[in-house]
């Protein structure tokens, strides 16, 4: 779950929303040669589902056991977290290269933990998982892979800057030299690779009262109840100012 503050209230995104709307923004993406790649309609569905995984965990919000706060998809607890990849990369298998490709965005985005012996098993599952798929879809390649991987984690980067909400720069870390920033209406991506057009962003998303929750059935509750409500925004090219 994505959660942006908001004073007395807090509107939750869900992982696979979010995931649909990086697909939104890459389908316009004109830069990189990535209307014309080869692989480019199973990395816009890579993009696309590279979420899904999250569906089960996003039914209802997790909630801390301590202090009853509604817990986003960075705080959630890393049983939690680990579970999501190798589901989501499973539902892919149809499509290996986009399995293979989300098996990889599993083991980028938490390369931090690389030294954590907790984290041990889910590193070697994942690239178990990755190289299996991989193989399914040669002639493919790893330096295939990593190639397009790019695609992956700038889609993924753009629609996590605009549903979180972020007005501090954010730094594309595949080293491609992209950048981003929301500001409340805007996402500014430079250099820009929409060719000098727009591209229309909008999510739904349910507001809750910001309080701490006696149990998670009662979290479930009032997100069920909660209303429904459309974040707009608009994404283009541009100079970001510092």
């Amino acid at each position: 779950m994505i959660i942006q503050l908001n004073g007395s209230s807090q509107v939750l995104i869900t992982q696979p929303d979010h995931a649909a709307l990086a697909f939104r923004i890459m389908r316009q993406w004109r830069a990189n040669g990535f209307p014309d790649a080869p692989q480019h309609c199973v990395v816009l569905h890579a993009i696309e589902e590279h979420d899904n995984g999250w569906r089960e965990a996003d039914v209802a919000p997790v909630v801390d056991d301590v202090t009853g706060r509604v817990l986003d998809f960075v705080s959630a607890p890393d049983d939690v977290r680990r579970a999501v990849w190798p589901r989501g990369v499973e539902r892919l298998a149809a499509r290996p290269y986009a399995a293979a490709l989300v098996a990889h965005h599993a083991l980028h985005v938490y390369r931090r933990h690389r030294s954590d012996s907790h984290w041990a098993p889910f590193f070697t599952d994942m690239e178990a998982a990755r190289d299996r798929h991989l193989h399914t879809a040669a002639p493919l390649t790893l330096d295939d892979l990593l190639r397009d991987y790019f695609f992956l984690r700038i889609g993924d980067l753009a629609s996590l800057t605009f549903c979180n909400g972020w007005t501090e720069i954010q730094t594309d870390d595949t080293g491609s030299g992209y950048a981003m920033r929301f500001d409340g209406t805007r996402l500014t991506i430079t250099p820009d690779p929409f060719e000098g057009r727009e591209v229309l962003l909008e999510i739904t998303a349910r507001e809750l009262r910001t309080r701490p929750f006696r149990s998670a059935s009662e979290a479930q509750h009032a997100f069920s109840a909660a209303r429904e409500v459309v974040v707009k925004g608009v994404a283009s090219g541009g100079q970001i100012s510092t």
